[in-house]
């Protein structure tokens, strides 16, 4: 049939009768093999069709915010039919054009101060994006967990949480699994979500969270648990606990205990945490009011015990030990780069500013540097290495991890970083 359509003629059809060219046959069979030969010549030409079939799809105007770079559009090698879609092809693009400058232009006005109280609804843009890392580390045991929902509620509100448990895992899986929940849940108590009452809303979560640890019973520990070894009814067992909530305009950490999270924003890191030491001034005076007291062993620790003054759990030591959090919320402007929460096994060891300076580096560099695929570095990640949504912060989340243990951390190590960049297309 392909040699038919081509007008190639084969020896046994020369002698085939000659059909008058005015019957109604030979115009149907002109008809119906003219479809056929524009196959055979596409098959045999397969650079232009394939070409203008790849060039529509590129052409296409594509959303505000893709990473995808703009290039000049090309319709030389378009057919003569296809020109009304080219026209509109370059019209889509000067109103993608237009709307990248307002873009910009909005982003400038917020490095003014005047828009950096912008409620969630002015601010459209997607989920954040991120990378996190954990490891067991030189721990014999891994008792840090990590939460990650990019999408909490209907409102492009992001959770990350990270929880660093003692005396067994239980405890900080438990919160894994429940304390996004209970957030969502105390959220949408409110009708919308500029009017949430933030502080109260992540004070009641972790009052809820602690309750439901209360009740915890052996059936909820993992198989690898090994706290009924140490006290049967668990009451020696907690976790820390360092949440951020993303919105489109603001950052709302909640930090019980000695986990952490910093902001940086235009280079400059800003501690949005402040972490619960037993020596922590206003945490001193706050144990002893309650009866307890702070002895040195190791380090200050609550009843020569534990080495920070909030967590959830650990009901032994309550009143000394509380799971109140303390909450911050702040405004979202142009000038943020990304946001770093990660368990005290970084912190211990690296500071704010050379945390902040190693994101910097992964997210600023046009090809994020790529960890070494080696039997020793697959060592040093481990298993728990790399839930992620970009490849720039999952590299400055194992960096991170690798510095602190080149730092000789002894802790487990889990580390998140959040991308805040707005206008991520221009500066990559």
């Amino acid at each position: 049939m392909a040699g038919i359509c081509c007008g190639v003629v084969g020896e046994s059809d020369a002698a085939a009768p000659v059909v008058e060219t005015s019957s109604r046959a030979s115009r149907r069979s002109r008809l119906e093999l003219r479809p056929f030969k524009v196959v055979a010549d596409a098959v045999v030409q397969p650079p232009l069709e394939d070409s203008r079939k790849r060039q529509k799809l590129d052409v296409c105007p594509l959303p505000l915010g893709s990473d995808a770079p703009t290039v000049p559009r090309d319709c030389d090698n378009a057919v003569e039919s296809c020109k009304p879609s080219d026209d509109e092809c370059k019209e889509n693009e000067q109103n993608e054009n237009s709307q990248k400058k307002e873009y910009l232009n909005s982003n400038v006005s917020m490095n003014g101060n005047s828009d950096s109280a912008k409620s969630d609804n002015d601010v459209a843009e997607e989920s954040p994006k991120f990378g996190s890392t954990s490891v067991c580390g030189r721990r014999r045991d891994m008792e840090d967990a990590v939460s990650i929902r990019t999408s909490l509620t209907g409102d492009k509100i992001s959770f990350f949480g990270v929880y660093d448990g003692h005396g067994c895992s239980h405890v900080a899986m438990k919160c894994k699994d429940r304390l996004h929940e209970i957030v969502k849940e105390e959220i949408e108590r409110f009708e919308e979500v500029k009017c949430v009452e933030w502080k109260e809303t992540m004070e009641r979560s972790y009052a809820k969270m602690d309750k439901e640890v209360e009740c915890c019973n052996n059936a909820d520990k993992s198989a690898n648990c090994r706290c009924e070894l140490q006290t049967p009814q668990c009451d020696a067992v907690g976790s820390t606990a360092v949440v951020a909530v993303v919105t489109p305009s603001k950052i709302v950490v909640s930090n019980c205990g000695d986990s952490r999270a910093v902001l940086c924003r235009n280079g400059v890191a800003i501690p949005l945490s402040s972490d619960h030491k037993p020596d922590r001034p206003d945490e001193l005076v706050r144990i002893q009011d309650a009866g307890g007291r702070v002895i040195y062993w190791d380090g200050a620790r609550v009843l020569g015990v534990l080495a920070m003054s909030r967590a959830i759990g650990d009901n032994y030591l309550k009143p000394y030990v509380i799971p109140d959090p303390e909450v911050t919320v702040t405004e979202r402007t142009a000038e943020d780069e990304c946001l770093i929460l990660a368990s005290d096994g970084l912190w211990d060891v690296v500071s704010n500013e050379t945390a902040c300076g190693v994101a910097r580096m992964c997210l600023r560099a046009q090809r994020p540097p790529s960890p070494p695929e080696s039997p020793g570095s697959e060592a040093i990640v481990g298993s728990g290495a790399g839930e992620s949504s970009d490849k720039a912060c999952s590299d400055a989340s194992i960096l991170l991890t690798k510095l602190a243990l080149a730092r000789h951390s002894t802790d487990n190590v889990s580390v998140v970083v959040v991308d805040l960049r707005r206008n991520q297309h221009k500066q990559e």
